[in-house]
């Protein structure tokens, strides 16, 4: 099998919330830094639509989590979650954590035992408590619905352990979604940290197949609480303060070595926010309900489809960091190479045509989808100015490229922005590779990041 080479990118991040004054900076996150010894990371998968449908056989529900606090005496690890809470699966009954409409329902069986993990990892703090990272897996063979096309994967967990030097600490999760051979496609994420030294390293590995040809792997961090950015139904994440537009930003530091292909994708930032048509807050009725996405990708061969000759593609106006607003019709102004594609939700009720709407299935309600690619236009924000400056590749400063953002000022000027009320943000990196029908696009992803959110 052809394979495509290597991704290997190395990421720091931090994210701050501040009011007016600059000074008064603070973490949005948990676990500042990624450099709490005792870590805790959660592992969920999804199916196209964002939902479960049928557990893999043996696998119980496709939500595990693995969290742990670090004695100082002797550097051993006391584990929250037992196997059997890992395990746990539609049948399996838990008195007052699983409810009985939940029992025999694998979509809300989910959704519970999550709850019951976050419970299991909960962290006390100020202002909110939180549970943990999480490590999303989703799948698809688009537009397939029927046996086979969206199965759960294979789920092969090793707690984290002391290793023999009696420092390093290390655990992963890994598997397929080949339920009748031997892993032609496999994911595998590893996480790494020496006792007292640095923050964790997440190793991130994905590979496609003609049978699974679109996978994402996600490292997330969502509200502590809500509907995660979308989703309809309470979930348990990192962030236990919520950004709100324009006052926070985030710092990245990437080295992607290697890697590559037109049709795959790596998001150096992904948001993720909810809100109604009427500008109300999301409350879990999917019929109105609005998934909003923010997200820059960074493949330097990425296609351009905003562009003169496309404008359903185009968000219908871009605003300059000096409130200046140029409609997408102005091709002299309008800076279409800053865009890759814009989407409306499906169910929009005021659409300036020409207008593509985001497909109808990858998400269980409708969604706005806003893909930015390096320009010009997005230096003003600390965004990378050229397509070239972030290819597989990357050599600015040494072997580094640093990054500030303040995605915070940016999401004021397109669709997409954070806003106070709502509990459900989220914020991803994201590898995703498609294999397209007519092409052979098998290919692997391998990422290792460094994460300093704080």
């Amino acid at each position: 099998m052809k394979h495509l080479p290597l991704i290997l990118p190395v990421i720091s991040l931090l994210l701050l919330v501040h009011g007016d004054d600059d000074m008064a900076s603070s973490s949005a996150v948990g676990d500042p830094g990624m450099k709490r010894d005792g870590l805790r990371v959660a592992f969920e998968a999804w199916n196209f639509c964002n939902e479960v449908g049928l557990e893999a056989p043996h696998m119980g529900s496709p939500r595990a989590a693995d969290c742990f606090d670090v004695s100082t005496s002797g550097y051993s690890l006391d584990h929250k979650v037992s196997d059997s809470d890992n395990k746990l699966g539609i049948g399996k009954s838990k008195p007052g954590i699983i409810s009985e409409a939940a029992l025999h329902n694998p979509d809300l069986y989910a959704v519970e035992k999550e709850l019951y993990l976050g419970s299991l990892c909960q962290v006390p703090d100020k202002p909110n408590p939180w549970s943990f990272w999480m490590v999303m897996l989703k799948n698809g063979k688009f537009p397939c619905f029927g046996t086979g096309c969206m199965n759960q994967p294979v789920l092969n967990h090793e707690k984290t352990q002391l290793l023999s030097d009696g420092h390093t600490m290390r655990g992963w999760f890994n598997g397929t979604y080949d339920l009748d051979a031997d892993g032609v496609n496999y994911y595998e994420v590893v996480w790494e940290k020496r006792v007292g030294v640095g923050g964790w390293v997440f190793k991130h590995k994905v590979k496609t197949s003609s049978k699974y040809p679109w996978l994402m792997l996600y490292l997330r961090a969502d509200a502590t609480k809500g509907f995660s950015g979308g989703y309809h139904y309470d979930t348990r994440g990192m962030l236990k303060t919520l950004p709100e537009s324009p006052n926070f930003k985030v710092s990245l530091t990437v080295d992607i070595k290697q890697g590559g292909g037109p049709k795959s994708q790596f998001y150096l930032l992904d948001i993720g926010s909810c809100w109604k048509n009427n500008g109300e807050p999301c409350d879990g009725d999917v019929t109105t309900d609005v998934t909003r996405y923010s997200e820059m990708i960074i493949n330097p061969e990425t296609e351009l489809w905003c562009n003169p000759k496309t404008l359903h593609n185009c968000p219908p106006y871009h605003t300059f960091r000096n409130g200046t607003r140029v409609h997408r019709t102005d091709s002299q102004r309008f800076p279409y190479e800053a865009y890759h594609v814009y989407c409306a939700p499906g169910n929009a009720e005021h659409l300036e045509v020409p207008v593509g709407t985001c497909d109808a299935f990858s998400n269980p309600q409708a969604q706005e989808i806003l893909q930015l690619l390096p320009h010009p236009v997005w230096g003003e924000y600390g965004y990378p100015t050229r397509r070239e400056m972030v290819g597989w590749v990357t050599r600015e400063h040494g072997s580094l490229m640093l990054v500030l953002c303040l995605v915070g000022f940016t999401s004021t000027r397109i669709p997409v922005r954070l806003r106070r009320g709502e509990y459900g943000h989220r914020w991803m990196l994201v590898q995703r590779f498609i294999k397209m029908k007519e092409q052979l696009q098998n290919g692997i992803f391998l990422i290792s990041m460094f994460y300093y959110l704080i």
